[in-house]
């Protein structure tokens, strides 16, 4: 399956960080925290200005993104796990 993100959204896939135990102690899934670091893996149609300008995007497909740990919406597509969220609500690219 395919999808292609509208307006301003873009397809994330979240990146998931190394697990780290500390101590020996094991976190359970249900007590990690999302990830905050994603992979752009398509971008929308653009943002329309009011003179009907499309505003072009920030970041491109295969961008690696900041994104907030909350907001977007989740979606499964063929057992995988994205998030698709508004350009304006992503913190920051990743840059090496």
């Amino acid at each position: 399956m395919k999808i292609q993100p509208l307006g301003d959204r873009i397809l994330v896939e979240p990146v998931k960080e190394e697990e780290v135990k500390k101590g020996g102690i094991i976190i359970p899934d249900t007590a990690k925290e999302k990830p905050t670091k994603g992979k752009v893996i398509a971008i929308g149609t653009g943002k329309v200005d009011d003179n009907g300008k499309t505003i072009p995007f920030h970041v491109k497909k295969g961008d690696l993104v900041l994104m907030p740990r909350y907001g977007g919406s989740e979606v499964k597509i063929d057992d995988k796990e994205y998030q698709i969220l508004r350009e304006d609500d992503l913190l920051g690219i990743i840059q090496d």
